[in-house]
């Protein structure tokens, strides 16, 4: 009887058991999810971002389904990162899956400040650098449309850790390209996108946003999908270092997609609404893929499109 195929894969040094994680914003702290899956049997754990300070977020409504998806307005609602070391962390003492925590901030000194905080902690394994937050400093304007606000801001923060970073980019930008070279130049050690593009829904009755004050938000799930695709798949030509598939995954074909297109894993969002379990789903569809097709590991898929 043979062996169960390898799928394992590296990212910025961290070696995966399989290309499998939760996109962060959907996942809560992780704990949320333990009563549904074995958070052991995924790649990794990816936090939801974390601020110098606790925030709020955006008051309601902060979702509403929209055809083939949801828009969501958050607003980076998190503890802060010194009670999440507190409170939420040793949760992960008992697990031995990576645990990747995103990172934001409206200046980049908070972002330093918070990279610096979670440097010093032996259970954080790398951090994602969500540049998809307002730049307070330059007028809101968002840090990942920009290619020199990018390696400026992954400069700093690479300053102030050894641990690896993964890079979350924005598909607001002229050219995903010159982003991801820019960020691969700061000293990120892998990619992931896409981040939910803006949108909009109106409910015609009262002629009021369905997000409440926030106007606009995040567009994510199933509709999402060709056009992350189509953005991992240029970023995947544009550098030497790991890019992670994120947008509108809810099966192991969905997920194979963008390994086929060269990204080295992915991460799962919206559909853990729908199904709690839909990341352990995704990593035993691949194996189970693999083992149909007659490939020993994962990597014979990785990058395969002809």
């Amino acid at each position: 009887m043979p062996g169960a195929p390898d799928c394992s894969v590296r990212i910025g040094g961290l070696r995966l058991e399989n290309p499998v994680m939760p996109a962060s914003g959907t996942f809560g702290y992780g704990e949320e999810f333990a009563p549904f899956l074995d958070l052991n049997r995924l790649g990794a754990v990816v936090v939801k971002t974390l601020t110098r300070r606790p925030r709020l977020g955006s008051p309601p409504h902060r979702s509403t389904e929209v055809p083939s998806g949801m828009l969501a307005s958050i607003g980076l609602q998190n503890v802060g990162v010194e009670a999440f070391v507190r409170d939420k962390l040793p949760f992960f003492e008992g697990l031995s899956t990576k645990l990747i925590v995103s990172i934001g901030g409206e200046t980049v000194g908070e972002y330093r400040q918070v990279a610096e905080i979670l440097d010093r902690e032996g259970r954080v394994d790398a951090m994602e650098v969500n540049v998809s937050c307002p730049n307070v400093e330059r007028g809101g304007m968002h840090f990942g449309t920009d290619p020199f606000m990018v390696e400026s801001l992954v400069g700093q923060i690479r300053d102030r850790t050894r641990k690896p970073l993964m890079v979350k980019l924005a598909p607001m930008t002229s050219d995903i390209r010159a982003v991801a070279e820019a960020a691969q130049r700061a000293g990120a050690d892998a990619l992931s996108l896409i981040n939910g593009p803006p949108g909009m829904a109106v409910d015609v009755r009262s002629r009021r946003s369905r997000l409440g004050t926030s106007r606009s938000g995040g567009l994510a799930g199933p509709a999402v999908r060709p056009l992350a695709l189509h953005l991992v798949y240029q970023a995947v030509r544009a550098v030497d270092i790991p890019v992670v598939g994120i947008g509108g995954i809810s099966s192991a074909e969905d997920a194979l997609e963008f390994l086929i297109v060269g990204a080295t894993a992915v991460q799962v969002g919206t559909w853990s609404f729908v199904n709690p379990r839909i990341t352990l789903d995704v990593a035993e569809g691949l194996e189970a893929f693999l083992r149909e097709q007659g490939h020993e590991t994962i990597r014979a898929v990785i990058g395969s499109l002809r």
